[in-house]
Parts: structure tokens; sequence; C-alpha cells
């Protein structure tokens, strides 16, 4: 008994030294961890006589006791005790139909806002099993749903993170348009919300992928973003950039760009 007990600790603190964190969402759950089905899961919505208070996020179950009062009966939040509704984390839908675990056809800024959700119920939470149906098979191993989710958000963290690199790059320009004048675009160092050392000039931004043009504003000075040793291109910043465009009848180096109506 004793050696087993010892042996047991070993093993616990033999992963505790490794780092192990049974936190972390894309590590497999401890081996402790239970299999549910959506029918057991269905028992734990906090009720009167009920075993308890789940829910489940992309397959993961959380005992959520101590949000009892947002998860618990007559809870904001009631509808997603005892169940998988992952889709209602991206969605905000909180009907019968919007509470479902399908997640195919979500946006990249959904599927981040189910990893964030994620990350929030294994700091906050305990996690206690997981559910056997569309994310995990009945020996708990992933399914392909589960690898497809995984992969949408791992392709919306890069996705977001070149959106805050391109921010940084051209950064949004001022604009306003009135009937009298119509419209002016014009860069300042904190214009777009990016805090910077240079002004820029305002040109038309074209996304691949995405419908007409938004302004930004483009350094003119200086190697091109992203190389720092470039020579070939002078000193002209990124105004060769060829996701650019001038806005007709403004100066090319005009801090300010007036299109009248």
């Amino acid at each position: 008994g004793a050696a087993a007990a010892a042996l047991l600790c070993l093993g616990a603190a033999c992963l505790l030294g490794r780092g192990f964190d049974p936190r972390a969402w894309l590590l497999p759950s401890p081996p402790r961890h239970r299999l549910l089905s959506a029918a057991e899961l269905a028992r734990y919505r906090g009720g009167e006589g009920e075993p308890g208070l789940y829910l489940a996020v992309l397959g993961r179950v959380f005992d959520v006791e101590r949000g009892r009062r947002h998860y618990g009966p007559g809870g904001a939040y009631s509808g997603l005790a005892g169940r998988d509704a992952t889709r209602a984390f991206a969605t905000g839908d909180f009907t019968q139909a919007g509470l479902v675990d399908d997640v195919s056809a979500l946006s990249p800024g959904e599927v981040l806002a189910i990893q964030s959700w994620l990350s929030f119920y294994g700091d906050n939470y305990d996690p206690v099993g997981k559910l056997v149906g569309r994310f995990y098979d009945e020996n708990g191993a992933p399914t392909e749903a589960l690898r497809q989710a995984e992969a949408a958000i791992e392709e919306a963290l890069k996705f977001k993170a070149e959106s805050e690199q391109r921010k940084q790059q051209f950064p949004p320009c001022n604009s306003e348009w009135s009937s009298a004048k119509g419209s002016r675009f014009w860069c300042s160092t904190q214009s777009g919300g990016v805090n910077r050392d240079w002004t820029g000039v305002p040109r038309k931004l074209y996304l691949p992928g995405s419908r007409g043009s938004h302004c930004v504003c483009v350094r003119t000075t200086g190697p091109p973003w992203g190389q720092p040793d470039s020579t070939e291109h002078g000193d002209r910043g990124d105004l060769d950039n060829p996701l650019l465009e001038e806005y007709d009848g403004c100066h090319p180096l005009a801090e300010q760009c007036v299109l009248t109506v």
C-alpha cells in the first residue's frame, strides 16, 4: 500500500517536474479524466438532485460549479450547462439552434473566440474529462473534427499575427467626408492607433482576396519593411510596394489628400 502510494506520488512529481500542464489546451488530457456520453453530461445542469454542473468546449468537459450563478439554473449562461455548445461561444447565439457543437464554416475571429474561451476555462475551472461524440471517440482519441477545429485555430492565430504586423507596416490613415468638401485623408504619427516615429503618406492598400481598398499611411524613407539591409530600393520606404496605389489628383508625397466631390 505505502509503496504503491509512493510510486504514484513519484509519478506525479515526475510529471510536474517536466513542466506538465494539464490546462494547456492542445495537450492530451491527464489519464485520470473520464469519458462522458452526451446523455451523462446532460445530467450535469446543476439542478436539484443532479450530480453537478459541467459544460464542454470542443469536447473538453469542465466543472463550472464555482460559476454557478452564471451557469446554474436561472443563470445567464445556463443554456451552456450539461452540453457542448462550442458554436455559441463563437456566435453568441444562445437559441436551441445555436447551442450546438458544430464549428464548421466559422470566421477566423469566431474561431479565436472559441480558443480564448477554452483557455479561460482551462485557467479558471477544473477539467473533468472528455465528451464522446463529435470531438473524441469512444476511446477518448481526437476525431478528425477536432483536428480540423485545432487546425482552424492555428490558422486564425497566424492570420491575427499577420494582421497585427500589417497594421504596423501600413497603419490606417485618418479620414473624413462631408457633402460640401468631399473626402479628406491624412496621416499623423498616431493614425490608426499605431504610435510611431514617422508620419507617412496616404495610399490605397489592396489586399489579396479582399474587395476594394482602404486608406493606409506609408513610410517614404528608409529600406522597405522587413528588409533592413536592402540597398537596391534606395531610400523610398514602402512606396514601391505592389499592393499600394496612389490617390489620383494628390501629390505622391503629400501627407494630406483631399478628393473633392
